[in-house]
Formats: structure tokens, C-alpha cells, sequence
């Protein structure tokens, strides 16, 4: 019914070096937490931008530390304050910023980061809070 395989399959050459090189579980799950931790900074240099605290300065150089530390000393890219001018909406930038730190707690955990996975779960936290605050507000405003 089916044709037998005549050649050895391409994907397991056994003793051969390969043409590609190859990462380890580890690596990749570097290349992803430093990536939603970087994505995470650009948020948040965008709402430091249009709302500047101290909060958001502390937790810009953690993330930025973090991200250097998984890139191997490479300093990420920081937003500037006129990348942050084409989007005001704050509570929009803070959903967006929950969830990224979401995807980067999922990433910490599976790759057993625990600096890196305080710091999503604190800025998950964080975000919420904010959300929280301007739902209230909305409210207690329309009243």
C-alpha cells in the first residue's frame, strides 16, 4: 500500500555536521524573554513619554537591564519621547503592556528565570493597577 523509503532521511544524518546552526531550548527561550522584555521597555519608555513617574523610570532600567543581561551585555534600544507622540491613549498602551508582560512571565517561568519573572509578574501588577485607576476614574467622572 505504501512505498518503503529507498534513502536516509535528510533530517537525521546521524555523523554528519550540520550546514545550520542549531540552539539550544535554552537560547531560544533567551532570544524570547529578551524580546517581550524589550518590546515591554518600548511600552514603557512610550507611557513615561506622555506620563512621566518614577515608577516607570525605575522599572525602564530594570527592564533594560534584564534585556542586556539575556542579550549578552548588548544595551537594548530606548524609545524616544517623539516615538511616543503618534498613540496618547495611555489605558491602550497599559493593556498592551499587561500583556506583554504576561508573555514574558510565561517565558521567565518555563525558562526557571526568577529575576526575570518578579519583574514581569511586578509590572503585570502594575499595569493592572493603572487600568484599574483609569476605569475608576472614567466613572467617578461621568457621574
Amino acid at each position: 500500500m505504501y512505498e518503503p523509503i529507498r534513502a536516509k532521511s535528510v533530517h537525521t544524518m546521524a555523523g554528519t555536521t550540520p550546514d545550520f546552526p542549531h540552539r539550544t531550548r535554552e537560547e531560544e527561550l533567551d532570544i524570547q524573554l529578551a524580546g517581550h522584555l524589550a518590546a515591554l521597555l518600548t511600552v514603557t519608555d512610550e507611557l513615561r513619554a506622555l506620563a512621566p513617574s518614577d515608577d516607570l523610570d525605575a522599572a525602564g532600567e530594570r527592564l533594560a537591564e534584564q534585556v542586556s543581561r539575556l542579550r549578552g551585555g548588548r544595551p537594548p534600544v530606548r524609545s524616544s519621547a517623539s516615538a511616543a507622540v503618534h498613540d496618547p491613549h495611555t489605558e491602550a498602551l497599559h493593556q498592551r503592556a499587561h500583556a506583554l508582560a504576561g508573555r514574558a512571565l510565561v517565558v521567565a517561568a518555563s525558562r526557571a528565570d526568577t529575576a526575570a519573572a518578579i519583574l514581569a509578574a511586578e509590572r503585570m501588577d502594575a499595569h493592572s493597577a493603572a487600568l484599574a485607576d483609569q476605569r475608576e476614574l472614567s466613572t467617578t467622572g461621568s457621574s
